[in-house]
């Protein structure tokens, strides 16, 4: 997978997903981290988080 790629299966995503996505996985910031950032409870992240590699996941086997 390419960078162009990985960037436009990310900018598919809803908007949500794609910041908290982006934050973990390319900033490397743990949910503690982004729950805090964001001001919203870890366990909302650790789910957005869980959703959004899954939708990833299924768009790579297209």
């Amino acid at each position: 997978m390419t960078a162009e790629t990985l960037a436009q299966l990310l900018a598919s995503l809803p908007e949500e997903e794609r910041i908290i996505l982006t934050l973990h996985y390319l900033k490397n910031l743990t949910p503690t981290q982004i729950a805090t950032a964001l001001q919203v409870p870890e366990r909302a992240v650790v789910n957005i988080i869980s959703i959004g590699r899954a939708r990833l996941t299924s768009r790579l086997d297209l």
